[in-house]
């Protein structure tokens, strides 16, 4: 299932239909009212005195008007429902005490059943994240599992801390600690086994969900996995945290393990590479690129992201606006799943948990540049995955180009120069590429449908005297029927198939998009 995924913590997504408006106070750590029917219930168009009605109408509009094909949702299941813990209330949704039933607090079995069928209506997917490794009790001394899934102790491990660094350590130990213990479940055990199969293979069944995200998918020993998933029947894309190091999060990618992870090594490398301040360290993402492609069983597969409920937000970290445009693109045209974490088009710049899991409703859903900008992305990939005879998505990514300025790559046929240089126009810096297409080939850059020429000895060159936004390549030839670009492409075709060489200016002022992004060079660049 090739898909692009947006990635939401239900409690913050959207409140339901006549809730008041919440600003949802993050350090709380405790619900703000987002459920499944703030995907699914309201009138349209919203009245009056409710503005932040939320129906499916809208708020899936908002995502699938962007081009996404797929939403990921956080737990569905029972979890913790007692007093308030020291971090305060499961509104996450990853304390779960029972899997066999659903969490009351976002909703009803029609309500989770709804939004998986308007889901499907519209041709999109339903992923959900699955907790499997452990339960939360209230001790480690004494705990309680009459409230769980399975209530004998013998069903799990005994306690004792994580050593994180040791595998061992890391599939046998509870995760938390002892003011929020997670106990381990055992699932070695036959009984767990069966009984988790058993749940898993009804649950997608009576839900309607098409795949699986699957937390702390280390934590669970790996042959656990390929027996879990068949009896899915979906993708399963496991969490298996890291950094840029690649073997430890590639071994758990196969046929002896899972179809997918999430690819915190990409993730490690692109942050390293592009935030602003930042080490700029792309000897690093070269080599993670490269080594991923022997050592992951398939990259075509892996979930890339930039920003999740686990990580600080991308506009914490780096002050650019570009380098986020810029290595939001490495992750739409390389091999991978684009999965993008809600807010992240809203420029979101919470430090970590729990301010990275902000409300999206007061952001107003705005058609920001970033959403903008995804949307285009969307476009082309769309395109090309559901036009394309040469399948594009599973094609294989190479590097073409590696410069202290950044990179560029091919997919297929399409070009990426990406560059960590940030907003500031620099005259004088340049990446030169080249490029597998001959000379006087007409190529267009989808974000201002600018028409560049192919040069001698099959070069082209991004200059960046208006900073550093990110380029997309494209055969103009091939981008017919993409819905992108017509009328450039229209003059293309007018003088045979030909482009004219571009000065500096040209076709600035004919492009929406390309006017924001500049607009936003300009302020990014009042920064420094």
């Amino acid at each position: 299932m090739l898909i692009l995924a947006v990635r939401i913590i239900t409690d913050r997504f959207a409140l339901p239909s006549g809730s008041p408006n919440s600003t949802c106070d993050t350090t709380r750590q405790t619900y703000c009212g987002g459920t499944w029917n703030g995907f699914v219930l309201c009138s349209s168009p919203p009245p009056a005195d409710s503005p932040f009605c939320t129906s499916i109408r809208e708020n899936l509009d908002y995502i699938q008007k962007a081009g996404f094909t797929a939403i990921w949702i956080s737990p569905v299941n029972k979890n913790y429902d007692g007093p308030r813990t020291a971090y305060g209330d499961p509104y996450h949704g990853y304390w779960v005490t029972d899997i066999s039933q659903l969490n009351d607090r976002f909703g009803t079995a029609d309500d989770l059943k709804a939004l998986s069928a308007e889901l499907h209506n519209r041709g999109m997917y339903l992923m959900v994240d699955v907790v499997v490794n452990h339960v939360m009790v209230t001790s480690t001394t004494q705990p309680d599992y009459s409230q769980c899934f399975f209530k004998d102790a013998s069903f799990y491990h005994p306690y004792c801390p994580i050593q994180y660094g040791n595998a061992t350590s890391e599939e046998l130990c509870w995760m938390g600690d002892e003011r929020v213990p997670l106990a381990d479940v055992d699932t070695t055990n036959p009984t767990v086994i069966q009984r988790y199969g058993e749940w898993v293979e009804n649950f997608v069944k009576e839900y309607g969900i098409d795949g699986l995200r699957i937390d702390a998918a280390k934590h669970v020993q790996k042959s656990f996995w390929p027996t879990f998933c068949k009896k899915a029947g979906v993708f399963c894309m496991g969490e298996v945290f890291g950094g840029a190091e690649v073997d430890p999060v590639a071994e758990w990618q196969g046929t002896d393990a899972l179809d997918s992870v999430l690819n915190f090594p990409m993730y490690a490398a692109l942050r390293d590479a592009y935030t602003i301040p930042g080490p700029s360290n792309v000897s690093q993402l070269a080599s993670v690129f490269e080594e991923s492609k022997t050592k992951f069983a398939d990259t075509t597969l892996l979930g890339n992201f930039l920003e999740n409920h686990d990580v600080p937000r991308w506009h914490n970290l780096s002050v650019d606006p570009q380098s986020l445009y810029n290595a939001m693109a490495w992750n739409f045209f390389s091999d991978g799943i684009p999965i993008v974490y809600y807010g992240q088009e809203q420029s979101f710049s919470g430090s970590g948990d729990p301010n990275n899991r902000e409300a999206l409703w007061p952001s107003g859903y705005q058609n920001t540049t970033a959403y903008q900008l995804i949307t285009t992305f969307n476009q082309l990939r769309n395109f090309l995955v559901n036009n394309n005879s040469t399948d594009w998505a599973k094609s294989e990514t190479t590097l073409l180009t590696t410069s202290s300025q950044g990179f560029a790559i091919l997919k297929g046929s399409v070009i990426a120069i990406l560059t960590n240089i940030g907003s500031p126009p620099q005259a004088g810096v340049h990446i030169s590429v080249k490029t597998p297409f001959e000379t006087t080939t007409a190529l267009t850059n989808i974000l201002t449908c600018q028409q560049w020429v192919v040069g001698a000895n099959r070069m082209v060159d991004a200059q960046y005297s208006l900073g550093g936004v990110p380029v997309i390549l494209v055969p103009s030839e091939q981008l017919g029927g993409s819905g992108l670009c017509g009328n450039e492409l229209a003059e293309v075709a007018s003088h045979g198939g030909k482009a004219n060489p571009l000065n500096e200016n040209s076709g600035f002022s004919s492009r929406p998009l390309l006017s924001m992004l500049v607009g936003s060079l300009a302020l990014a660049a009042a920064l420094f």
